[in-house]
């Protein structure tokens, strides 16, 4: 008679703060709750999109609530790069994650993270949540900031009606041409339309968006968020012209836009 097959592990998807790569950072008991980082420290197997941030969080989860096992001693299996650069949600470029949650299958828990924020929403680790639906393995959403509906909630735009479109493309013809595709659609059905760009092109962004935009379309712009020095500004691009806001004033952190009528 054979032996009965050992329980399914759970699959935690487990957020962080939005401070990675900020000159300050939030103590972490203001932005995540005490039962999430009770989750985090009782984790001993981790699917991460990077190893080294993830034992920077860990550190810092010891410090409130002790791990498991010490930080040398966690499994941490880092997303290929492929993944960060292409996606891993669908078409050719699908991953498949499966043999990442091996742990689970034999009856580890394991936990999904990403540099900051809640995985697999505007970061990797989509695969790994589909993978764990294809092979019965239990997915828990753990609470925690999320960049995307935070600024949402605070940009005073459709809340009831939203979009998520990732990042806009490098190429300034493109770019140009995709904001007025995403403002006409605003317009169009009331629809707040969210998306991110790597800190360093929030210039070049910011320009576009001010010389494509039409004056009466609102635009906002959140960073920082959950920081002490966070901020959230939502105006007609007419005022923002009529403000002459530098180009450079957002700097090198990371920042959510958002437009709608």
């Amino acid at each position: 008679m054979s032996a009965p097959a050992a329980a399914k592990g759970t699959l935690y998807l487990v957020p962080t703060p939005l401070d990675h790569g900020c000159n300050t950072q939030s103590p972490l008991e203001d932005v995540l709750p005490l039962g999430t980082i009770k989750a985090a420290a009782a984790l001993t197997h981790w699917i991460s999109e990077n190893a080294k941030s993830t034992r920077a969080f860990l550190k810092r989860v010891d410090a409130l609530v002790p791990l498991a096992q010490p930080i040398q001693a966690q499994q941490i299996t880092e997303l290929p790069r492929e993944v960060h650069k292409k996606g891993d949600h669908g078409g050719a470029a699908r991953f498949d994650a499966r043999p990442l949650l091996a742990p689970a299958l034999q009856g580890q828990n394991v936990g999904l993270i990403s540099e900051a924020g809640m995985p697999a929403v505007a970061d990797p680790g989509s695969s790994v949540v589909r993978a764990a639906h294809d092979l019965g393995i239990t997915v828990v959403p753990l609470v925690g900031p999320v960049s995307i509906l935070l600024a949402l909630a605070a940009s005073g735009l459709n809340g009831q009606n939203f979009a998520f479109v990732g990042y806009l493309p490098q190429d300034a013809a493109a770019r140009t041409q995709r904001i007025r595709e995403l403002e006409a659609l605003a317009h169009k059905t009331g629809q707040t339309q969210l998306f991110i760009e790597t800190p360093y092109r929030n210039p070049a962004v910011w320009q576009a968006l001010l010389q494509t935009l039409r004056p009466a379309t609102r635009l906002a712009v959140a960073q920082g968020l959950t920081l002490t020095d966070g901020r959230v500004q939502a105006r007609a691009v007419s005022a923002w012209r009529q403000a002459r806001t530098d180009d450079n004033a957002l700097g090198r952190a990371p920042a959510v836009f958002a437009i709608g009528p």
